[in-house]
């Protein structure tokens, strides 16, 4: 019986596949267009309206004055390459594109796609960009939440360049997040292509369906590569309902006979599918046509009776069997005589319980071969991750107290809910955070990081020892890590304000925070810099500071978090030469042309903070004027013609706090300088800031917290430790997070 049901699966999943495309897609309203040109127009589709589509979002328009004609989507007039019941569609889209020649810009066209209805297909598209001195910028509008992404692509020398590969090397991708239905591209070029035009003087950012585009060297110099077009996927669905509520509405109910309905995962809306064992177009009524299995695919040895949906086999008289042709089969039919029936019925007993007994037995030796693979498993991802060494390092460091926990990786699945969507706090481009509750009830951040290979396990060690060996009220605390895992996990304490990114920019945020508040947390990051810098043993650079990794606890103290891309700094070394990397807007340009890596590139990045406190705007806006676009350029040039309080955050600004605002201003363009030896040192930053702060005559709101010393308390200065020079990395931080409370300051404007 198991092999019959076996055999009609596979027979059904053969018949499904032979089943041309063009016959299933071809099916409409009767009276209605089934093609436009090479296109066919399957319903819920049409081209003729009075019934031929669904709704209007799905009028599809015919032009013939094309030969062949187009089809075209008529509520965006976007052309039409394919249309699949199984919920996707494929148009064809335009690029954007920046160009330049020695005196400067030549041509820009920043790429707009905005549709009504289908949003873009998050699983089957990319974002590319193509360029030697390239950031390209995808936005899109329609979200609860702003969303933005980008990449950076860069070559000095078309030598580098590898055919194939989108790696970052003359071209970059990125993922389309989901439920997306319009975006911007936009672009921004460090140097106008200045250096790279004899060999690329364009830059170009398109999104694409994943796998159509294969990058060519050639595409970088290709003067008419502006001018081509690349298929993009779109999802459709019906209704703006799930199918629990558009079953309910049975008069609206888009599914018809012989079908079910499915709940993508890019909705709102639904699709219908035709059951197994029948094919064709389920939207439409008699659309979903039984499959005579008997006539296509002659499974059977004697007759073939064909079912609604399936099909059954039986063998002529005299013959016994399951009458598949691939199964058993018929054979004749032997008959015993009565009296050996009994003793036949004990012989099949005796293999039957023999039979149960093997099963039990195999089924216990699976079960146990199975767990000792996990668990050798498990050690095999421990020893590649870096296990041994960091249990090393943290043993060294044992007597000193308090060192980070190894967690296993079933204390974190079953903290996280096996990793439940409902768990995510934040996402980035390197890894996923997720909120945990251990078992003894603490709240924990969990962050997931995307490791691409074993060369990068020793910049995930690095990010496990740095922070182990900081223990700083304002330095988010390494709780410890997992490496049981393929993906190692990092457990941090849970920072349940979220980050500073998210009080200051999210729009949606009700909350205004005062001045007195962004001074205090300036002052505390500073600090938290400055003993990175100053205080520690090797010093420690932390290379991407940015207001998305500065959190807020529940007494919104400071956290400074993400110490993925850091740096120990030996003591015999004033820098270091490392790959460039960093986020946009807060990068050292001198650190981008050098790649020479100094604690003053922390400076420059806090700089760029200090400035989003003082005006309120992102460090990168590609939706401000061109010369308005990065903070720290523009404000320098504001600084320079006087006009400061055209530019200060008008929620912070009023007679109490203009000398101070002056004042951080001035600090902060001092910051912002492009030689790093003409800026001041962290110490001197949070120096400048504590000064500030003991001028204040205000609390900081409800919250008034103590303006406490700075504690401490890194063990005898890393007197206990091992310094470890890691590599550098990629990482996602806690830096995310979501705001769960109110920021509900006193005064609040």
């Amino acid at each position: 019986m198991g092999l019959s049901f076996i055999f009609k699966k596979l027979a059904l999943v053969a018949v499904t596949l032979t089943l041309t495309a063009t016959s299933v897609a071809t099916q409409t309203q009767p009276g209605c267009e089934s093609s436009c040109g090479n296109i066919s127009i399957p319903y819920p589709f049409g081209t003729g309206g009075d019934g031929c589509n669904i709704s209007s979002n799905f009028f599809i328009t015919c032009n013939t004055t094309f030969n062949p004609p187009k089809a075209f989507l008529t509520t965006n007039n976007f052309e039409i390459l394919d249309i699949s019941l199984d919920g996707y569609l494929r148009i064809s889209e335009s690029i954007g594109y920046d160009c330049y020649n020695k005196v400067g810009r030549t041509s820009y066209f920043d790429m707009w796609l905005i549709l009504s209805k289908f949003p873009i297909s998050h699983t089957r598209n990319k974002f590319t960009a193509i360029g030697c001195d390239t950031y390209a910028h995808v936005k899109d509008y329609n979200l609860g939440d702003t969303y933005s992404t980008g990449c950076l692509a860069f070559c000095d020398n078309i030598a580098n360049v590898v055919k194939g590969s989108c790696s970052g090397v003359g071209c970059c991708q990125t993922a389309i997040p989901k439920g997306v239905r319009s975006y911007h591209v936009t672009f921004n070029s460090f140097n106008n292509h200045s250096n790279v035009l004899s060999f690329n003087p364009c830059s170009y950012g398109f999104v694409v369906e994943d796998g159509a585009y294969n990058f060519s060297i050639s595409d970088l110099y290709d003067e008419n590569f502006s001018d081509k077009e690349f298929p993009v996927i779109l999802d459709w669905t019906v209704g703006n309902q799930t199918c629990a509520e558009a079953k309910m509405d049975q008069e609206n109910y888009a599914c018809k006979e012989n079908s079910d309905c499915i709940d993508p995962e890019n909705g709102p809306g639904y699709l219908c599918k035709c059951l197994d064992g029948f094919q064709g177009n389920p939207y439409l009524s008699q659309g979903c046509q039984d499959i005579n299995e008997c006539d296509t695919l002659k499974p059977c040895n004697g007759p073939c009776n064909n079912a609604p949906g399936s099909y059954n086999c039986s063998c002529p008289d005299g013959f016994e069997g399951d009458g598949l042709r691939n199964g058993t089969g018929c054979s004749p039919k032997v008959v015993m005589p009565h009296h050996q029936n009994f003793s036949v019925a004990v012989f099949a007993l005796g293999i039957g319980i023999s039979l149960l007994s093997s099963l039990l037995c195999s089924s216990w030796v699976y079960l146990g071969l199975k767990q000792r693979k996990l668990t050798k498993l498990k050690q095999q991802n421990f020893q590649q991750n870096g296990g041994i060494l960091l249990r090393e390092q943290l043993s060294k460091r044992e007597e000193c107290g308090e060192t980070a926990k190894i967690f296993t990786a079933e204390e974190l699945k079953n903290a996280t809910n096996n990793y439940h969507d409902s768990r995510i706090v934040g996402r980035g481009g390197q890894g996923t955070v997720y909120k945990g509750i251990l078992s003894d009830g603490r709240s924990v951040a969990i962050k997931k990081s995307i490791i691409g290979d074993q060369s990068q396990v020793q910049q995930f060690i690095n990010e496990v020892i740095v922070l182990s060996q900081i223990n700083h009220r304002n330095v988010v605390k390494l709780l410890g890590c997992c490496l049981e895992t393929q993906v190692p996990l990092l457990v941090y304490e849970y920072a349940r304000n979220g980050t500073l990114f998210h009080h200051l920019h999210n729009a949606a945020h009700a909350s205004v925070i005062s001045w007195e508040a962004r001074l205090k947390i300036a002052t505390e990051a500073a600090e938290a810099l400055s003993y990175l810098h100053s205080a520690a043993s090797p010093p420690i650079i932390h290379r991407d500071v940015k207001l998305t990794n500065i959190l807020l606890d529940e007494n919104y103290i400071a956290k400074v978090s993400d110490f993925g891309a850091s740096r120990l700094v030996p003591s015999n070394k004033a820098q270091i030469t490392t790959l460039v990397q960093g986020t946009l807007g807060y990068l050292d340009p001198e650190y981008f042309h050098t790649s020479q890596l100094t604690e003053k590139s922390d400076v420059y990045s806090f700089g760029v903070v200090l400035l989003e406190l003082l005006t309120g705007l992102e460090a990168i806006s590609f939706e401000r004027p061109e010369h308005e676009r990065n903070l720290s350029l523009y404000f320098v040039s504001v600084m320079k013609e006087e006009r400061l309080l055209d530019i200060i955050d008008k929620r912070v600004l009023n007679d109490k706090s203009i000398e101070q605002l002056k004042e951080a201003a001035n600090l902060a363009r001092r910051c912002v300088r492009l030689k790093g030896e003409e800026r001041p040192t962290m110490k001197e930053v949070a120096s400048e800031l504590g000064g500030l702060r003991t001028t204040q005559k205000h609390p900081w709101g409800i919250h008034d917290l103590p303006d406490e010393e700075t504690e401490y308390l890194l063990h005898d200065s890393y007197g206990c430790g091992t310094s470890y020079d890691g590599s550098t990395s990629f990482s996602v931080g806690p830096d995310s997070m979501k705001n769960q409370v109110p920021f509900d300051i006193d005064g609040a404007r």
